[in-house]
């Protein structure tokens, strides 16, 4: 489990491509943090530690992973935002990331105001269900509030420390990132789809009406 909340910006050592790909990471301060095992947030996407040597640290990835993310169309010297997993007793900064990329976005437009930047996103249908005005989405494993959203697009607000502290600052109009929404809203929607009749009437019942 993560907070969405970056520790490093890593830079794409090397993508092996395959049933089973290998992405190696230069990131001195994950490295030094991290053992074989160990999960780590890579632009969001929750990844196994392989191997860690020196400033390098590898994760494997399987076919599937590289296709349903955008971890498949990284180049070589590529940045990355990177979060190791959280620890019992660390403060809850962000909200409740999994690190499982529910699907691709594409940045519509990016506006300026101030030192801040406003940025619109198209996202599936799918994903668009989850997202709530002042809710909490992951993009590219960021922590960020959601300002504004429609039947196919949703926008966020992103200050200059975020901007300078992940790879938001270098993104441009046409660019895909990965989107994780709010697990809560899974898990209600689960809940009342299957029982709403019966959830109902316990209320009611609850309330003395029936």
């Amino acid at each position: 489990m993560f907070t969405g909340l970056i520790e490093e910006i890593g830079t794409l050592r090397s993508l092996t491509r395959g049933m089973v790909g290998r992405l190696v990471v230069t990131c001195p301060g994950v490295a030094g943090e991290v053992a074989v095992g160990d999960s780590v947030a890579v632009n969001g996407a929750c990844l196994t530690v392989t191997s860690v040597s020196g400033n390098d640290v590898s994760f494997d990835a399987v076919a599937e992973t590289l296709s349903r993310t955008t971890l498949g169309d990284l180049r070589t010297a590529d940045k990355v935002n990177l979060e190791t997993s959280l620890k019992a007793g660390e403060p809850m900064g962000g909200h409740f990331v999994l690190g499982h990329v529910d699907g691709v976005g594409v940045i519509e437009s990016i506006r300026s105001i101030a030192e801040s930047l406003f940025i619109n996103f198209a996202a599936p249908k799918d994903v668009l269900r989850y997202v709530v005005e002042k809710g909490s989405i992951a993009i590219d494993g960021v922590s960020l509030t959601i300002a504004s959203c429609d039947e196919s697009s949703f926008g966020i607000a992103v200050i200059p420390h975020t901007l300078q502290a992940t790879t938001l600052h270098s993104r441009q109009t046409g660019d895909r990132v990965n989107l994780e929404t709010d697990i809560l809203g899974k898990y209600v929607e689960k809940l009342l789809g299957r029982d709403s009749g019966k959830i109902t009437q316990d209320l009611l019942r609850d309330a003395g009406f029936i």
